[in-house]
């Protein structure tokens, strides 16, 4: 199937003056992992003389040097070069979801004019990264194309009532709260016509700068008059739990200082206390590795899919089971920090669902 990619380009233009300046700022952030233009250089499969020319240039253009070179001693950015990196890490982890589901939307729209029609699943379901995972291995198999749209987890099981979806995303915490997450999906399950796929669990707790500076150890911590915090959006299902564990802990969000600062993915909020703008976020724990976090578990979440029973026996369908059923797959869940298959692939009807899963 026809894969589409949409990428953000950072242009600069000073006002009045026609001439533009392309920032590639993937090779800015490998000379800051790695303290080596060469390695930027490999990495973007460019010259050394064309990378530093291009270095030289960017520097030009803004007035200021973006990486300083001693000799001996490698590369580094310069501060306003770390600044510009993270403002990049920001806005791709805040866009990254959106342009996917862009990219989706016009495949879809060109799809009927190709020649090759591969069975096409319509897969909503929030943002995470055991689903990015899925689709990678989806995007491998032939004659199978994935129509995936990350939406919230509530409005993905109103896609499925509604048919808009083939395959939806459900995620349920253990503990107090899960009655809360049981009453809310309850509505929109059909007990004689749903099936629940089992899929994965992972960690959600507090991503903290690394070797966590301020001490935060527990929600009530982070109403201290120094911590900054950066919430998800409302419509996410991280926001509710987020919401309902202050609500289940008496805190109330005003004493929270940027509890109305909101980012839209896990990576968002993650890479947002990476730079420095923030000092706390909530999410998932594979969100705080990838961004170098240190991160204070608080709950678990079972990471669940639903499909219509008619769809269950599909040929698609029945690959996507053989697929994370698979040994090869739960190895790749393995290795998402937090992320654990559980149970992964085995089907339950509606009403043995819920009584299995009503208090964990």
């Amino acid at each position: 199937m026809l894969q589409i990619e949409i990428e953000a380009v950072w242009r600069f233009r000073r006002e009045g003056s026609p001439r533009t300046v392309a920032v590639m700022l993937g090779v800015l952030n490998e000379i800051r992992k790695t303290g080596k233009i060469t390695s930027a250089a490999s990495d973007a499969h460019l010259s050394y003389r064309h990378v530093w020319n291009l270095i030289e240039q960017w520097s030009e253009f803004f007035g200021t040097p973006l990486v300083e070179t001693q000799r001996g001693k490698g590369s580094k950015l310069t501060p306003f070069g770390e600044r510009l990196v993270w403002a990049g890490e920001r806005m791709q982890a805040r866009l990254g979801p959106q342009l996917e589901n862009l990219a989706q939307e016009l495949a879809s729209e060109i799809k009927p004019f190709l020649e090759q029609r591969p069975s096409v699943i319509r897969v909503h379901a929030s943002h995470g990264f055991a689903v990015a995972k899925l689709r990678e291995f989806l995007d491998r198999e032939p004659g199978i194309g994935v129509d995936l749209r990350y939406v919230s987890n509530q409005h993905s099981l109103v896609s499925l009532a509604q048919g808009a979806c083939d395959l939806s995303g459900l995620h349920l915490p253990h503990g107090a709260l899960r009655a809360q997450g049981i009453k809310a999906a309850r509505e929109w399950l059909d007990p004689r016509e749903d099936r629940i796929i089992s899929f994965v669990t992972r960690e959600m707790g507090l991503m903290v700068a690394r070797g966590n500076p301020l001490r935060i150890a527990s929600l009530q911590d982070l109403t201290g008059p120094k911590v900054r915090f950066v919430n998800r959006d409302h419509d996410s299902g991280t926001r509710l739990l987020f919401d309902q564990l202050l609500a289940a802990n008496r805190i109330d969000e005003g004493r929270i200082n940027g509890a109305q600062q909101i980012e839209f993915t896990h990576a968002a909020v993650a890479a947002y206390v990476a730079s420095g703008m923030a000092d706390a976020c909530f999410g998932v724990e594979a969100a705080a590795r990838q961004f170098g976090l240190d991160f204070i578990r608080l709950l678990t979440e079972d990471y669940f899919f639903v499909c219509k029973r008619a769809f269950l026996d599909t040929a698609p369908m029945q690959r996507i089971l053989e697929i994370i059923r698979s040994a090869d797959f739960r190895a790749a869940v393995a290795t998402l920090p937090g992320y654990v298959p559980s149970d992964t692939g085995t089907v339950t009807g509606v009403k043995a669902f819920l009584e299995m899963h009503a208090v964990r």
